[in-house]
């Protein structure tokens, strides 16, 4: 049954024009789409910014942006110790469902009994670098760093074991119903279990690569996976990579990023990789893999490889895997509000 629901939610801003307007309407989408909402259920939106916001008015963006409810807005006095450059929103609605409150960038300090722990959530196409940022951003922010991809290799690991096609739903399903995949830790560094099996290093070649493609495809085994991603990101701040982690696994993460690059500069850096680890591979061949992958991720029926609507989109062409992560890292410490 529907009843009126307050939905509260904070970000800090630049003040300028541009990043108070991002910010503001950055916040309201993510709040309507956190608790379901659409305009016909909002009773009003009441936005109030602290005194160093005067570059624009953040109502003003929200209205531009297309929300044609009642808006509000105000300006809060002046508090000793308060923290700089944040736009508050307060939503009044009807809903059937608990309020679900966000904090963003340097808002987080003002509620950390609900933003202590938090989602990053960070998507893209194969070779574009996701799983060296992700574990960059891991280890500089201190959070845990969660591998999905991993976990898909490492079932396409068995039906190539198994002599299996991995395009065969009925048969993939079979031959994986009773594979165990489990994550571990060991002095920090993340270790992938097939079976009870430490297949880490097995995972990482080009044939695998496609098999973990194919298999993903199967409703069946991101069903399998699912569970095993939300549980661990309920347990710690974490960041999972992976395709579909912004759309499918975590959509209410508080932080979501697509990162691209270009096919020729994504087969290259995958031809760097496999050739340092001394395999004999060519760049034709791996260059022809990362098309194919895309195709298949891309036009897949279940949980396709999609930018979700409010993740941020880095494009790594001309940035070294340490640029991409400092940059996420500044967004998500509130330090910018735009990569």
């Amino acid at each position: 049954m529907e009843k009126l629901v307050s939905i509260r939610g904070a970000i800090t801003a630049k003040n300028t024009k541009d990043g108070i307007a991002a910010a503001a309407v950055n916040l309201v989408d993510r709040l309507y789409f956190k608790n379901g909402l659409t305009d016909g259920d909002v009773v009003n939106i009441v936005i109030s910014v602290t005194p160093s916001l005067t570059a624009a008015s953040a109502a003003q963006a929200v209205r531009e942006s297309g929300h044609a409810v009642p808006l509000m807005s105000c300006a809060e006095p002046e508090v000793k110790d308060m923290v700089k450059g944040v736009i508050r929103v307060m939503i009044t609605a009807y809903s059937d469902k608990p309020p679900r409150h966000i904090y963003l960038n340097g808002a987080r300090a003002l509620r950390k009994d609900i933003a202590g722990s938090y989602a990053v959530a960070l998507d893209g196409p194969s070779g574009a670098g996701k799983s060296t940022v992700a574990k960059l951003v891991a280890a500089k922010l201190g959070i845990t760093y969660l591998d999905t991809g991993a976990l898909y290799r490492a079932l396409g690991l068995k039906c190539l074991r198994e002599g299996v096609e991995a395009t065969d739903a009925v048969g993939a399903e079979n031959c994986l119903r009773d594979a165990k995949v489990t994550i571990e830790y060991e002095n920090g560094v993340q270790k992938v279990l097939l079976d009870g099996e430490d297949v880490s290093g097995s995972i990482r070649t080009p044939e695998v690569s496609m098999a973990a493609s194919a298999v993903s495809a199967h409703p069946y085994v991101r069903g399998k996976l699912l569970d095993i991603q939300r549980d661990i990101a309920k347990k710690s701040s974490v960041i999972l990579d992976g395709r579909d982690i912004g759309t499918v696994v975590l959509p209410d993460a508080e932080f979501k990023f697509f990162l691209t690059a270009s096919a020729e500069i994504r087969a290259k850096r995958r031809f760097d990789e496999l050739t340092a680890k001394g395999q004999s591979v060519t760049y034709e061949d791996v260059y022809n893999d990362v098309v194919t992958r895309d195709r298949n991720d891309s036009t897949r029926a279940v949980a396709p490889l999609k930018q979700a609507f409010d993740a941020i989109a880095v494009n790594s062409d001309d940035m070294s895997a340490e640029d991409v992560a400092n940059d996420i890292i500044k967004y998500i410490l509130g330090d910018i509000n735009e990569i």
